[in-house]
């Protein structure tokens, strides 16, 4: 027992107090006034779980810590935060000087009280020796009643009572902060209940971070915020008043692990004596500690766990604990075995901000292909959190997650610069893997196989020297929001059906490709960006059938989407742009459906099929592609429906070196070549659609291109609606070929083909044109309204007539030049204009009435006076007027305009008012711009 003068103050007020206890009356008892309230409560709460936490306490001791102690601007009071928070009442304010005249005549006092007197056997209250009683202090600063008496104390009443008072209410705060930076959390917690000014200088946030750093060491308090969830929560974002005193009471059930820990006993008793807290040397003691604990909770401090043999099978959970970067401060490293491992029973355990190394030496003779740095096994749900795992493991995954029930989240970790993959699940496996970073590994980042089906979100994973994901052999999964990129094959590969399902993640700058399906892979690839890969952005080979939906597939190195090896797949609502080859490349046998797309802006086409591809491609939009929106060629067959193309730089739909395939009621439009090209042996078949607006006319169909078009609306195009030449041989029935600014159909050059029940009207030439060798056969159309003539054949062709109507064209039914003999059958020619015979009739040049755009066919005379050519044509009224007298010629009848009349010769027309250009380039229709072949592999 020490001396009296070495007892401190708050020694005094607890002997007084617990004096006055034993000797006090049951109704001075009942009427006391608890003044501590909920805050009161809550310390005894953790008072309790101070006092009860670890019984066999491998450390005891009763020497204090010296003190630190808080700066008066830190001191929060009042149980309050220093964010404004004020308190009941200044604690700083001294209690008021009474004076006792004015206290003499207080009306009323307490029962039993005397401020005059002495004290009676029955007062509660009476004046002390500074002439003022208890009795005329607020209620909240009147000293608890105590009953006892001078005798038996041994020491006067007003004495006891004026040393309680200057304890509780006189002694300045600065000084009972000092004090109490010398208790442990327990104490704090005790002296807290004695009144409400302890309490609120108890609750200073400075003196229990202080206390806090010393047992935990952590830099911001971390708070249990649920099951199997613990997080950091900085000050000034805390909901509580005392954030370190709150995450104290949730933590301080747990026991500690500190290596040396004996060492530091004996350099830093303080620290560690006088404290119901378990500390141990290893991880593996600790844990067998808790063997049969409910809620264990292990903090492992800073420092390196070497050959820790980690097998959890209950629900204890470990966290590293560390000032700075936790996880790097604690790690647990193995050479032989998995560093850690989760078995069956650990349903809530929870491993968090520690690093796992697992480091094998290879020049160990003992096997290592099946321990890994984390293992998961069946019917186990631990939660890994913040952790950093590395393995230098050639042959096993840094993490393996394996067999029905395993179900963990993993989330918020560091998995990177690992030898082998990054994380693999299989075998039935499932679990929720978040936010973590899997980067730098050798192999794939994340292997899913063997029906495991884990559920993957906001993953970022890349500069991987393999794969980035790699699902195979019937893997599943759910991927979402997960960043992919800079991997060195593909960002997401799926194999041997697998079939995962991928949803808003962004896959780019795969230095292969950015999603790969083969081998009888699925999957659903829905709402992700995929860009800026140095290969296709989506690969479908050997038989793999995916749902790829609703993407942004753009800006890739070659093409957007590559179907080949007899892939197959549905490529829907996606926005296919900017790519550097096709949009979408179908090839070798491959079969997929393509329907409701967007693919524009390519480099290259839009969709290209060829080498004897096939697919269903319907209701996209295709458009401004550098050149074809669409290829189809090399034995390839698809079918093309409803879709939109238009706007290319080049042709919209070509057909070459034997493609063929169906294009049924598309709109096809505003090219800057024909709408739809035909050559080298291709024979498609191209029903309703609408081809307008092609800048180099409707159809051409060239160097024996074939094809059946058959009810197509052909209008508006500025050259002729259809072109046949070079052999071709293509079938026209039932089109309507109108308001050509150009002819209706011209056929030259050796052309061919069928053309039965056409409506042939309003175009601005002839609405048939066939010349140079050409031999079509006409049946049974109606060629009407022309602004030319309805037939002209010329330049030694010839054609087969049967059964057309021909009526009111402007320059004639059917016009034949000079040598020009059809085999004509049954056509009624009727109702024409005959204005070349009327302007001829009527003395004026042919040129009034064609002008340089139209092509009337007339008697075609040269003057070799005016020394012309057969390229100057002049007609029977300009030899008549304005060569009179000249040696003329008579040439043949033909196509031309009157050269005389359009100003071009040295003299100047008599019948023409005024000169204009040359335009001997017109003498016939101008001929279509072919397109040029580029392979694409």
């Amino acid at each position: 027992m020490p001396s009296p003068s070495l007892r401190s103050p708050l020694y005094s007020l607890r002997r007084s107090k617990r004096k006055g206890i034993k000797r006090g009356a049951a109704a001075s008892n009942n009427s006391r006034v608890n003044s501590d309230g909920e805050e009161g409560a809550a310390d005894g709460n953790l008072q309790n779980n101070a006092s009860s936490a670890n019984n066999e306490n491998p450390v005891s001791g009763s020497v204090a810590p010296q003190p630190v102690v808080p700066s008066a601007v830190g001191l929060v009071t009042g149980g309050a935060s220093a964010t404004g928070h004020q308190p009941p009442y200044d604690l700083r304010r001294k209690s008021p000087h009474h004076d006792p005249a004015a206290a003499a005549v207080a009306p009323n006092y307490p029962s039993g009280c005397n401020p005059s007197g002495s004290l009676s056997s029955n007062s509660a209250c009476a004046a002390g020796p500074s002439g003022y009683a208890a009795c005329m202090l607020p209620a909240r600063k009147r000293p608890r009643r105590t009953c006892f008496t001078t005798a038996e104390n041994g020491n006067s009443v007003d004495e006891q009572r004026s040393a309680a008072h200057y304890l509780q209410y006189e002694l300045p705060d600065e000084v009972l902060i000092c004090i109490f930076s010398y208790l442990f959390e327990r104490d704090l917690c005790r002296v807290s209940q004695v009144c409400k000014r302890f309490q609120s200088i108890a609750n200073d946030t400075e003196l229990w971070k202080t206390l806090y750093q010393r047992v935990f060491e952590y830099d911001t308090p971390l708070f249990h915020t649920g099951i199997c969830k613990y997080e950091f929560i900085a000050i000034e974002e805390s909901e509580y008043d005392n954030p370190w005193k709150e995450s104290f009471k949730q933590l301080n059930h747990g026991v500690h692990v500190r290596l040396g820990f004996q060492e530091k006993v004996l350099k830093h008793p303080s620290r560690y004596n006088g404290r119901s807290i378990a500390y141990f040397d290893t991880i593996q003691s600790a844990l067998e500690f808790l063997d049969d604990a409910e809620n264990p909770l292990v903090f492992v401090h800073k420092g390196s766990y070497q050959r820790e043999y980690l097998v959890v099978e209950n629900n204890v959970n470990i966290l590293g604990c560390s000032s700075g970067n936790v996880a790097e401060n604690v790690t647990i490293e193995r050479d032989t075995e998995s560093t850690v491992t989760f078995m069956e029973g650990a349903r809530s355990s929870y491993l968090g901000y520690v690093t796992l190394k697992f480091s094998p030496d290879i020049s160990s003779s003992v096997p290592h292909h099946k321990h890994y740095c984390l293992e998961i096994g069946e019917n186990c749900s631990p939660v890994i959190d913040h952790c950093i795992i590395r393995s230098s493991s050639v042959v096993g995954a840094a993490v393996c997650v394996t067999g029905s029930g395993a179900e963990p989240i993993i989330r918020r970790c560091d998995i990177s610069d690992c030898e082998n993959v990054g994380l693999y699940i299989t075998d039935h496996a499932q679990g929720l893997y978040e936010d973590n970073e899997i980067s730098r590994n050798a192999l794939a980042g994340i292997w899913v196989k063997n029906h495991a089906n884990p559920v993957m979100r906001r993953n970022h994973i890349h500069h991987g020297r393999d794969v980035g994901i790699f699902t195979f052999d019937n893997g599943l999964g759910y991927f979402e929001s997960n960043n992919i990129h800079n991997n060195r094959i593909a960002g997401f590969e799926v194999k041997a059906g697998a079939n995962p399902t991928v949803v808003r993640c962004e896959i780019h700058h795969g230095q292969t490709g950015g999603i790969y399906v083969h081998e009888s892979g699925q999957g659903q690839f829905i709402e992700n960006r995929i860009h800026s890969n140095n290969f296709a952005g989506v690969w479908i080979t050997s038989n793999s059938n995916p749902t790829i939906r609703r993407n942004e597939i753009y800006n890739g190195h070659q093409g957007g989407v590559y179907i080949f090896g007899e892939g197959r797949g549905l490529i829907e609502h996606n926005n296919i742009y900017g790519n550097a080859l096709a949009g979408i490349q179908i090839r070798t046998n491959s079969d997929p459906i393509v329907r409701h797309n967007k693919i524009h802006h390519g480099q290259h086409g839009g969709i290209y099929v060829h080498e004897k591809g096939q697919g269903l491609i319907e209701e996209n939009e295709v458009y401004a592609n550098t050149l074809a929106g669409v290829w189809i060629t090399t034995g390839s067959t698809p079918v093309l429906r409803r879709n939109r193309i238009h706007s290319g730089k080049q042709v919209g739909v070509y057909f070459y070196d034997n493609g063929h395939g169906r294009l049924e009621d598309n709109d096809i439009f505003n090219h800057l070549y024909s709408g739809v090209q035909i050559r080298t042996g291709s024979n498609p078949i191209i029903r309703r659609n609408k081809i307008w607006g092609g800048q180099n006319g409707g159809v051409l169909v060239y160097n024996g291109g074939l094809g059946l078009l058959e009810q197509n609306e052909i209008f508006d195009n500025a050259m002729a609606g259809v072109w046949i030449k070079t052999d071709s041989n293509p079938t026209l029935k039932r089109n309507k070929i109108y308001d050509g600014r150009d002819g209706g159909i011209c056929i030259f050059n050796g052309g061919k083909g069928i053309l039965e029940e056409n409506d042939i009207f309003r175009n601005a030439q002839a609405g048939v044109l066939i010349s140079t060798q050409s031999h079509p056969i006409l049946r049974r159309n109606r060629i009407f309204d022309g602004l030319a003539a309805g037939i002209e054949i010329t330049n030694n062709a010839t054609a087969t007539l049967e059964f057309n109507q021909i009526f009111n064209n402007r320059f004639g039914g059917l016009c034949l030049a000079s040598g020009v003999t059809p085999i004509c059958k049954g056509n009624k020619i009727f109702n024409n204009q005959d204005a070349v015979e009327k302007a001829v009739n009527g003395g004026q040049c042919l040129y009034k009435i064609s002008s340089y755009t139209s092509f009337p066919m007339h008697d075609f005379y040269r003057c070799r006076t005016c020394n012309t050519t057969d390229r100057n044509a002049i007609c029977v009224n300009c030899i008549k007027t304005c060569h009179a007298g000249h040696d003329v010629e008579f040439i043949r009848h033909d196509r031309f305009f009157c050269d005389c009349g359009a100003g071009t010769l040295t003299n100047q027309c008599q019948l023409q008012g005024e000169s204009t250009q040359d335009t001997d380039t017109l003498y016939d229709s101008a001929a279509p711009v072919e397109s040029h072949t580029v392979m694409v592999n």
